[in-house]
């Protein structure tokens, strides 16, 4: 399996994940444009797309969606409220309903309740020929029952949203910093590395931390709040692969 976050952040989330018989994007957040040509730099044509996730319905996750449709034909893979919400798709004959997995040939998708200001909100752990992959952004916290699934996977691409004293200080209205921090929010530097030290274990080989605030993180503080979180938990950091997302920059392709 093979993974690459093409673009996180509030203005457009996208991420590319391959596998032996499929490739499959997460979201469509940014343009029809933007994914081609950051695919293209990867050698992959935009029409060999056959499965698109999304985890909800807002813009900075679906903005592509309706061009994309338009151009190309793949499977579009959301859940029943959220297929409600999309106008979009009700004429659209490539509708894949999903609750609590996907099976595909060589790949199965568990998909996990998140907790956003969305009428609906998915996580999702792929596996694939025993490699394995958590897609976790846009959620205020993470249910404990949820741990097991999420335990000992191989890459982690996991929200860490905003550092908390930057956002309190910062440029917000109060109701929108009240949102940010709230459970139906965004994880905040810390606990999303607290999350992460009670979730990583031996075959954990990558973490990526996704969504950054522009106005309310860094990526310095975040990973110098993740570091410090895991010697706390005696987690050797230097051992640990680990970067941040950006809005309009793709990570590296990762090969799991």
């Amino acid at each position: 399996m093979k993974a690459c976050v093409l673009a996180s952040g509030s203005e457009g989330n996208v991420t590319y994940v391959e596998t032996n018989n499929h490739k499959i994007l997460l979201d469509l957040g940014t343009t029809v444009k933007y994914i081609k040509e950051n695919l293209s730099e990867l050698s992959v044509r935009i029409e060999d797309i056959d499965y698109v996730l999304i985890t909800h319905v807002h813009a900075d996750h679906i903005k592509g969606l309706k061009t994309f449709i338009k151009k190309y034909n793949p499977y579009i893979c959301v859940s029943p409220m959220m297929f409600s919400e999309l106008p979009d798709l009700k004429d659209y004959d490539k509708i894949l309903l999903y609750d609590n997995e996907i099976v595909l040939e060589d790949v199965k998708i568990e998909i996990i309740k998140t907790s956003h200001d969305a009428s609906d909100s998915r996580g999702f752990i792929i596996t694939s020929n025993n490699s394995s992959l958590v897609y976790l952004t846009d959620t205020g916290y993470i249910n404990q029952r949820n741990f097991e699934l999420l335990r000992n996977k191989n890459v982690y691409l996991f929200e860490s949203n905003h550092d908390i004293e930057m956002l309190i200080k910062g440029p917000y209205p109060k109701f929108l910093k009240d949102r940010v921090m709230g459970p139906y929010g965004h994880l905040s530097n810390r606990d999303s590395s607290i999350y992460l030290a009670k979730l990583i274990g031996k075959d954990t080989k990558k973490i990526i931390l996704m969504h950054l605030s522009q106005k309310n993180n860094t990526e310095e503080k975040a990973l110098e709040t993740i570091k410090e979180i895991f010697n706390e938990y005696e987690i050797d950091f230097k051992k640990k692969d680990i970067c941040c997302a950006r809005q309009k920059e793709k990570s590296e392709l990762i090969e799991i």
